[in-house]
């Protein structure tokens, strides 16, 4: 029976399935001609309908039959000359770099590779092996779902508080989690996970990558895989392993439900995306999508010989954004994830290689302006790593108004403070206080500033903490992966110890930097598991670990630990004194005589210009007043809120400390403690001007009661 064909439309791109067929449309620009690929449910035999219509640079078709569940995926063609850029190849099946799920896995086969192996300049040369029994198969979706009154949270920045965590290890030993679910999206809207993420306090899960995602051929010899997920073919696609139910659409409606659910609670889903590079390599690796389709109209190439790739991402290939093409398969892709599947930010990684005009990282390039200008994706977080590897790429500051960027200089500064680092407390101040001298300039707020301690790429805390070198070794490359300068101090001994006082102090210092962290203003990001100690035992890069060492350890979790931070958190959310949406000044507040901050020595007296470069010096306090909040509420409201006095005691031994004269506050309490790891609004009192003592690198913070205002003025 001959299949009945109709031209179809150029957009929208990919497969469009709308109720009675479905429009498949496919952007290759130097193609000479397309084949749209349909396989049966096994998917292994094959049926081609050639594509004979073209608009512009698109090539479309309707066929009217074509249901959800279809597998489907591309062959090319087009002129072999890798010389010039052009690598098609029409015996290589090729993803849709639009499909909306992708079912199957890529497997290791030589056929998956546009060259013959073993020639002599191999990637010149031409393979005709079939690579489509070895690949992943692309999947006709049906879009409908009930999203009921699901809309978007619009959580603002300064009362948000970022849980990173991975979609599989998240879940994949949580005991409360049935067994069967575990390390899925299912597993994440379990009520049991949700309850744990809304008692903790995080308004925010930022999911690791879970746009489909490959293997790395060279970990899958070494019997690992690329866990992380940093490896995307499929930007449309939500990664069909993370799914319980089945990769035949149902991951698409399993990540939905997810997001309902986590809305229903309250917590918003940012999601890390890699629009810098491919799963494909450079010129060596596989020809699985936009390679085939045209390698020249999506990647970066050298431009003096164009067989060769641009490198910005440490990974082989960097995807052109300054095309047309690219940058709406980018924002098209963005559109869809908060459209079609109710996502609320992005956090984009090494975000400064989508910001490259040529060689330099431009402020104004194609990408901020585009992004700027959609009604839609101005409107959601987007959050970026402002750095990539090439030249001039670390940017940290350098974003325009309108992102938040992962703060480097948070973490590097906090991590140096506590390990005990000289002429810290200049830096440390600007890193408490929002860090101005990275955003106030351009008009952004301490809002911009993502301030973390530790994310994925990295020790975890606790791990920070308990070593002085990496520990890489099961990555099986001789420990010479991963960042060597961690800034860490392992407390006296590297690694497990059954010295009490090194453990102890291990964890008073995990306490200190969870002060620091939910204490500064900003925008925090926690990393999962960092609240109860988990440890991934000196691995700072285990990106390849999909096993226990990357998965959450429940069952090991730090109970007093989680009551800890899960304290500090709401400490914060309990007080705007916190989460300002404004810089502090430093002048008095009318009626009170007294400014919004003041930074002190132990002695009592405000700090002078000549305190703050005293290298030695280790310890500071400092107060803010919380008649000082210089922004409304919601509804035009003034805010007001307690005063808190801050000690930070960074040095080996224990300071008295002289609390500040009665016109700054009559009646302190005394809220945290991390030397002994107290967290509790209703602790010991003070009076103006007594004699506290500071433990040895440890917190202490103090609330003055919001009636206790004088009136100095």
């Amino acid at each position: 029976m001959e299949r009945i064909i109709y031209n179809g439309t150029p957009y929208p791109l990919g497969a469009t399935w709308d109720g009675k067929g479905v429009n498949f449309a496919l952007y290759a620009h130097c193609a000479t001609g397309v084949e749209l690929c349909l396989f049966d449910e096994s998917g292994q035999n094959e049926s081609r309908v050639k594509l004979v219509e073209r608009t512009h640079q698109v090539w479309h078709a309707y066929l009217p039959e074509i249901k959800p569940g279809q597998l489907y995926g591309y062959r090319v063609h087009g002129p072999h000359d890798p010389q010039n850029g052009h690598r098609f190849n029409p015996n290589k099946l090729l993803i849709d770099p639009y499909a909306k799920a992708i079912s199957g896995t890529v497997e290791g086969h030589e056929s998956l590779f546009g060259y013959k192996f073993g020639d002599e300049a191999e990637d010149l040369s031409f393979s005709e092996l079939d690579s489509a029994p070895h690949m992943p198969k692309c999947v006709v979706i049906d879009p409908r779902f009930n999203w009921g009154n699901d809309k978007p949270l619009r959580i603002p920045y300064h009362t948000s508080v970022i849980y990173e965590a991975h979609a599989k290890g998240l879940t994949k030993l949580n005991p409360r989690i049935p067994e069967n679910i575990r390390g899925t999206y299912a597993a994440i809207a379990h009520p049991e996970n949700i309850k744990y993420l809304k008692g903790l306090g995080i308004t925010a899960l930022e999911l690791m990558p879970v746009h489909q995602f490959i293997n790395d051929s060279s970990l899958a010899e070494k019997g690992l895989n690329n866990y992380w997920g940093y490896n995307t073919i499929g930007f449309f696609a939500p990664h069909a392993a993370y799914s319980s139910g089945g990769t035949m659409g149902q991951q698409v409606t399993e990540f939905k439900n997810m997001v309902k659910a986590l809305h229903g609670a309250g917590i918003e889903v940012i999601l890390d995306v890699v629009y810098n590079h491919t799963a494909e390599g450079n010129q060596m690796g596989p020809t699985l999508s936009f390679k085939g389709i045209d390698n020249a109209s999506y990647y970066r190439l050298v431009e003096d010989n164009k067989r060769f790739y641009m490198d910005y991402t440490g990974t082989g290939n960097t995807l052109n954004a300054n095309l047309p093409n690219v940058l709406r398969l980018i924002m098209d892709s963005l559109r869809y994830w908060i459209i079609e599947m109710h996502v609320d930010g992005f956090r984009f990684d090494l975000a400064a290689t989508l910001a490259r005009e040529l060689h330099e990282v431009n402020q104004l390039s194609a990408f901020f302006d585009i992004i700027y200008q959609d009604p839609i994706i101005s409107q959601v977080k987007l959050i970026a790593e402002p750095w990539d590897v090439g030249e001039g790429g670390y940017q940290v500051g350098n974003f325009p108004p309108g992102w938040a960027e992962w703060n480097g200089k948070f973490r590097d500064c906090i991590r140096d403070y506590w390990r005990g680092a000289d002429s810290m407390l200049g830096e440390f101040a600007q890193r408490f206080t929002g860090s101005p001298d990275l955003y106030l300039d351009d008009y952004r707020r301490p809002t911009a500033s993502v301030n973390f301690i530790t994310a994925h790429d990295g020790f975890t805390m606790m791990d920070l903490v308990s070593y002085n070198e990496k520990h890489n070794e099961d990555n099986g490359e001789d420990n010479k992966d991963g960042e060597s300068h961690n800034r860490s101090w392992n407390s006296g001994e590297e690694g497990p110890t059954e010295n009490q006082e090194v453990n102890e102090l291990r964890r008073k210092q995990v306490r200190n930097f969870l002060c620091t962290l939910f204490l500064s203003q900003g925008v925090p990001m926690l990393v999962a598991g960092d609240e109860f100690g988990r440890t991934q035992h000196g691995n700072n890069n285990a990106y390849c670990q999909d096993n226990e060492i990357s998965w959450l350890n429940w069952e090991h979790a730090d109970k007093k630990l989680m009551k800890f931070t899960r304290n500090v958190i709401h400490l914060r959310r309990n007080h705007p004194t916190f989460r300002r949406r404004k810089w502090f000044v430093g002048q008095p507040i009318k009626g009170i005589g007294v400014e919004d901050i003041n930074w002190f020595l132990p002695e009592g007296d405000e700090m002078t210009e000549e305190n703050w470069s005293h290298d030695f010096a280790k310890s500071l306090a400092v107060y803010l007043n919380g008649k000082g909040i210089r922004t409304s509420g919601p509804k035009g409201e003034h805010i007001v809120d307690d005063d808190f006095y801050i000690i930070f005691n960074a040095h080996h031994e224990a300071l008295n400390y002289k609390l500040p004269p009665e016109k700054y506050g009559r009646c302190w309490t005394k809220v945290i403690d991390s030397s002994i790891g107290h967290a509790d609004e209703n602790g010991e009192t003070y009076d103006a001007a007594s004699i506290i003592e500071v433990a040895s690198r440890s917190v202490v913070v103090l609330k003055n009661p919001i009636h206790d205002v004088q009136d100095n003025a």
